[in-house]
């Protein structure tokens, strides 16, 4: 998915990743997420047993969605009030990355979850990510997004991971019909969602200490909303979605 950049950002591209579990466990343990914590997949939101399946807590949930026309409308809707992101530093509730990057959706998605959350206080010390992020996050959005459009090394580990997947490259010009969208239990409570394409981090709701990224009220919140919006414009929402979650 290629998006446009800001003023004085170079586009870098990557090849566009897969929403699945062994795909993205081998780019985050190969950046530095610690193997203590692994991507699983959730096969739905609404069946009690196949939920009970995934280890909790759940720190984040990476979904992909296509945009449909009124997911499409019901954002434009609300980006319409909002201004552009204009936070910085540590003490931000939530870090956020805006894509400037060609097919990098899938990359940023990842980093939204491993960044924010109990799962950035697991980093591993002296890794690529402990370091790309030690520099990342003091920076405003523009500055932030240009420094991962310089960090070669990012760019070289996702390429090598994507090439496993069993999906045919997107080329430089053409769009991804599947949005990348994070969904990740900040370290103040609230339910961010997450996603380079917008104008900065959303704030779902609050959650409370016992309820992670895949409770009842995360959910509604979250996922089952756009599944929601979709139903009512008289269709389904296709997804896929996986969790951050104790390595088994």
């Amino acid at each position: 998915m290629g998006e446009a950049g800001g003023k004085g950002v170079t586009l870098s591209e990557v090849r566009h990743e897969q929403n699945n579990p062994e795909v993205i466990n081998d780019l985050a343990h190969s950046i530095g997420v610690t193997k203590e914590l692994s991507f699983h997949d959730v096969y739905s939101l609404y069946d009690g047993d196949m939920l009970a399946m995934v280890p909790r807590p759940v720190f984040a949930l990476l979904t992909t969605n296509p945009m449909t026309e009124a997911w499409r409308q019901e954002r434009d809707a609300e980006d319409s009030d909002l201004e552009w992101y204009k936070g910085a530093g540590p003490a931000e509730p939530a870090i956020w990355f805006r894509q400037t990057i060609i097919h990098g959706c899938g990359l940023i998605g990842l980093l939204h979850c491993v960044s924010n959350g109990a799962p950035s206080e697991l980093i591993v010390p002296g890794s690529e990510l402990a370091n790309f992020l030690s520099k990342a996050v003091p920076l405003g959005m523009d500055e932030r997004a240009r420094l991962l459009n310089e960090t070669e090394s990012m760019f070289q580990a996702s390429e090598a991971v994507a090439q496993k997947g069993d999906t045919e490259p997107l080329k430089p010009d053409e769009d991804s019909i599947h949005h990348f969208v994070a969904l990740v239990k900040g370290l103040d409570g609230s339910l961010w969602e997450l996603e380079g394409s917008r104008k900065g981090p959303l704030n779902r709701g609050s959650l409370g200490k016992n309820e992670d990224a895949l409770s009842e009220r995360a959910l509604e919140l979250g996922i089952r909303r756009l599944v929601d919006i979709q139903r009512k414009a008289g269709g389904d929402l296709p997804f896929s979605c996986i969790a951050l979650a104790p390595s088994v």
